[in-house]
Order: structure tokens, then C-alpha cells, then sequence
């Protein structure tokens, strides 16, 4: 039996309505963890960019790939406004997606 793979987009945000960051991985969780604690320098790191505001699940890399660059492209607006639809009070989801 073969375990699913699953590939996730997903936007991080320093506070409600601030910085953003837009990103892809094969392992949400891993990820998420090392933005959190600052493992990588980087973009993240250097604008407190922690929060998970929002994430998508796909089954195919390339699938997710496009949709990150997709997003990237968006007007600020525009991601707002998807951040919104799921999560209008921008609340942290780690807790609820890192929980035993």
C-alpha cells in the first residue's frame, strides 16, 4: 500500500492585514516549523512572518507549483480577499493543523 502524497500552498502573514508570504511544500507541518522558529534566514525571518492564514491541498506538484505562482501574482487585494473568504479574522491555523 502506497501512502498519499500531498503538496500545499500556502500564506503566512506578520499580522492581520500586513506582510505576506506565499509559499509551496511536500510537508506543511516541517515547513510551517521552520518559519516559525527561524531555522532558514530569509524573508520570514527577517519580517516576523509566522502566522498560517490560509493553505490549499493538491495532489500533484506541478498543480501546486502554478497556483503558488498564481497567488504571487495576485493584487494585494485579491489575496486579502481570499484570505478572508476561509478566514475573516486571520486567525493562526498551526495550532489546529500541527495538533496530535
Amino acid at each position: 500500500m502506497s501512502a498519499e502524497r500531498y503538496f500545499w500552498v500556502y500564506i503566512l502573514a506578520s499580522r492581520i492585514g500586513r506582510t505576506l508570504y506565499i509559499g509551496v511544500t511536500n510537508n506543511l507541518i516541517r515547513r510551517l516549523y521552520e518559519h516559525r522558529t527561524d531555522v532558514v534566514a530569509g524573508f520570514t525571518k527577517k519580517y516576523g512572518v509566522h502566522r498560517l492564514v490560509y493553505y490549499e491541498q493538491f495532489f500533484d506538484a506541478g498543480n501546486a507549483i502554478r497556483r503558488e505562482k498564481r497567488l504571487k501574482k495576485w493584487s494585494r487585494a485579491w489575496k486579502i480577499r481570499l484570505i478572508e473568504q476561509t478566514n475573516p479574522n486571520w486567525d493562526d491555523l498551526y495550532p489546529l493543523i500541527a495538533a496530535p
